[in-house]
Order: structure tokens, then sequence, then C-alpha cells
């Protein structure tokens, strides 16, 4: 065990890095991709129509495809990159990072912190951290969605079987900083979470009423 005067010299510069990989995270994370596509393709504010998020679901109620894959992609992308940047200082700035970029999606700055409801940032972030986490997600996602078009629901089940996941394998740092995203997907999914309870939930490729 490292003195503690070692300690002492080490922990500054370790918080320091995390907080850096945290902030360009958070930067990373706020980029609103699925607006900042729509205006752009002449589409309007994506939080005008369907459920008001900015992610790829809400994208999808535009009519393009194409855009909310794009939309997809790039949100999965940012969580991605925000890890990958910090893992440069360490692998606890990588999570800082990932950490960082999820809060970005879910409280963008440049929208006033209201921002998106972060499953395909969750995704970018477990594959950037622990890819066959992050992949087992994805296919999590597919088979709840196929068999039940919920895409809330794919993603509730599949963001508490990641947190699962990370415990079997006692990968504990993992384990805790995705009980921590998962609790916040969660949140942000609980007027999704009663509408499913009561049998209201829209299904993939239906219009928000």
């Amino acid at each position: 065990m490292p003195p503690s005067d070692d300690w002492a010299a080490v922990l500054p510069s370790t918080l320091g890095l995390c907080l850096f990989s945290f902030a360009l995270g958070y930067l990373l994370g706020s980029i609103p991709f699925g607006l900042i596509l729509t205006k752009l393709t002449g589409r309007g504010d994506v939080r005008a129509i369907g459920s008001g998020n900015i992610g790829a679901t809400n994208v999808l109620r535009t009519g393009s495809k194409g855009l909310a894959a794009l939309t997809l992609l790039l949100d999965v992308l940012k969580g991605a990159a925000a890890v990958w940047i910090g893992s440069h200082f360490g692998p606890y700035a990588a999570m800082a990072g990932g950490l960082g970029a999820f809060l970005g999606h879910l409280f963008p700055v440049w929208l006033g912190f209201r921002g998106g409801k972060g499953v395909a940032t969750y995704i970018g972030v477990a594959l950037g951290l622990f890819w066959p986490v992050g992949l087992g997600f994805c296919v999590m996602w597919l088979l709840v969605a196929t068999a039940t078009r919920y895409s809330s629901l794919a993603a509730l089940i599949s963001s508490a079987a990641t947190v699962g996941t990370f415990a079997v394998l006692q990968m504990w740092p993992l384990a805790v900083l995705f009980g921590v995203l998962t609790v916040l997907l969660y949140i942000r999914h609980a007027a999704n979470i009663q509408r499913l309870l009561q049998g209201e939930e829209t299904r993939i490729g239906e219009d928000k009423h």
C-alpha cells in the first residue's frame, strides 16, 4: 500500500483529471444531435412533436428513419468518445467522462437542462468502458423491443441487466457507476413506466397521441 504522503501527491492529480474528463464529457454529451439534425433538414423542432424528446425514438416520429438512425449513432458515439478521451488519463477518468456525457445528454446546458432520456448515450458509455457488456445491452434491447415493440421497456430491462452483469463479473466500480446511470435512466422514464403499467405506452412505429 502506498505511503500516505504518496496518496497525498497522487490524489489531487487524479481528482483533477477526473474533473477535467467529467467536464469535457458533459460538453460532449450535451450536444443535442436530434434537435440539430431535424432543424438542419427542415423538419422543425423535434421538441414540438411526439414526446418532445430529443432522442432517436422521437426523431423517428418525424418520418425519417435515416435521421433517427443518425441521431442514435451520434448519441452513442458521444458517450463512447467521452470515455475514450478520459481513458488517456486513467480508468477512473474514463468513468468520469462517461458519467459527464450521460448527464450532459440528460441535462444539456444549451437547452435549459432539458434533454433526452439517455439510452443511446448509456450504450456508448458501456461500449467505451467494457464493450462486451455494452454489446450485451444492445442484444437484450433488440430482443425485448422485437418481442414487445416497447422501446422504453427494452431500455429499462437492458439497463438493469447491465448493472447485474457487472456485479456478476465483480467489476464493482463499473457496477456502481452503471447503478447510478440506471437509476437516472429510470427516473427519466418515470412517465413511460406509468404508461406501461396502465397499458397506454406507445409502441415502436406508432404515432404519439
